[in-house]
């Protein structure tokens, strides 16, 4: 595909306001009002807190990862659906888990539940898999880390692909490519509308993923600081105390790197890396139910939380509806009085 010419951008409808938007063909494939998707965060994007960003505007993602049963599953979507009436999603994640998941079972919940937009996340999703997204009509989008993975997720029939550059939070891949780059590579190399992501924290943010070819941005670690969240006041405050340089780099050892915030229990897992430790050992440091004590009691230090380094410009507590409105109408501010040369 040949790259859209450089002013050939989203259009634009209003300028501030409740009725401010970036039309994009992600916003109409997708039927959202804001080109804002919320990343899937383990533990974190449950049925609440996907309701609350899809009645914001944007894209909520469920994790489907989170649920140990059918049952549960079927169950969190069913709440979805009784807090919002505006699209969703739901996470497929495709990466080593300490458990195994049987993935024909979560899709076989989305088919009953009738859920239209699926997320694949991690390695290339199996055939089979790809074959009864399309089957059940559901629009399929990837996420992934470059150039050659999203062309191959391309020829499997994905609707849309999301990328995200080396200072995004959780998975980086092994690549290390910044957003900067990444992003219009993908863009001028695919024929599908791309998602951009990585350090988004604002209008700002957004607006350069829209420059650089995106029809869309996703955000994850801004959305920690919302009133929404369902994490500990303790670690939303301490993440509005950190700066762009208070993320590090784990896991990279066991073939699954990710960016997370650089507490204590982060910089005991890179020793135990640097070290030569086993993957054992490092499970025993990221479980996720170490994760959840620090969600859900505020242990600061008890296990890692996937962070980005766009967290330095993460300054207050807004909710999800404040922080899309926010960001639209920087964007558009910002969009308006850039004038030609």
């Amino acid at each position: 595909m040949e790259p859209e010419p450089a002013d050939r951008g989203p259009g634009r409808c209003g300028a501030r306001g409740s009725e401010s938007m970036f039309k994009t063909k992600i916003t109409e494939m997708l039927g959202i009002k804001h080109p804002i998707i919320g990343g899937t965060m383990m533990w974190i994007s449950d049925a609440d807190f996907v309701a609350a960003i899809s009645n914001a505007g944007g894209l909520g993602v469920l994790a489907s990862a989170i649920y140990q049963t059918r049952e549960e599953f079927a169950a969190a979507i069913e709440r979805v659906k009784a807090l919002t009436d505006k699209p969703f999603a739901v996470n497929i994640n495709l990466f080593p888990s300490m458990r195994p998941i049987d993935n024909n079972d979560y899709v076989d919940v989305l088919v009953e539940q009738g859920v239209k937009i699926v997320e694949t996340s991690g390695h290339s999703a199996p055939v089979e898999l790809c074959g009864r997204f399309k089957q059940a009509g559901m629009t399929w989008i990837h996420k992934c880390v470059g150039v050659r993975y999203a062309k191959k997720v391309e020829a499997m029939g994905a609707d849309a692909v999301t990328v995200v550059g080396y200072e995004n939070g959780g998975a980086t891949g092994a690549l290390d490519i910044g957003t900067l780059v990444l992003v219009p590579r993908v863009v001028e190399a695919l024929g599908l509308p791309v998602i951009g992501g990585g350090g988004v924290s604002d209008g700002r943010g957004l607006l350069a993923m829209l420059a650089l070819g995106a029809q869309g941005v996703i955000i994850g670690t801004r959305l920690l600081a919302t009133k929404e969240c369902p994490i500990h006041d303790n670690l939303k405050q301490a993440l509005l105390a950190a700066g762009e340089t208070d993320t590090m780099l784990v896991m990279r050892s066991i073939g699954a790197t990710h960016r997370v915030w650089a507490n204590e229990a982060a910089k005991k897992c890179a020793e135990i890396e640097a070290a030569g430790g086993g993957l054992e050992e490092v499970l025993s440091i990221v479980a996720g139910a170490r994760a959840k004590a620090m969600f859900n009691q505020g242990k600061l230090d008890e296990g890692i939380i996937s962070c980005g380094q766009g967290v330095g410009m993460v300054h207050d507590l807004p909710s999800v509806a404040e922080l899309f409105e926010r960001m639209i109408d920087q964007a558009a501010r910002m969009h308006g009085a850039i004038k030609p040369a």
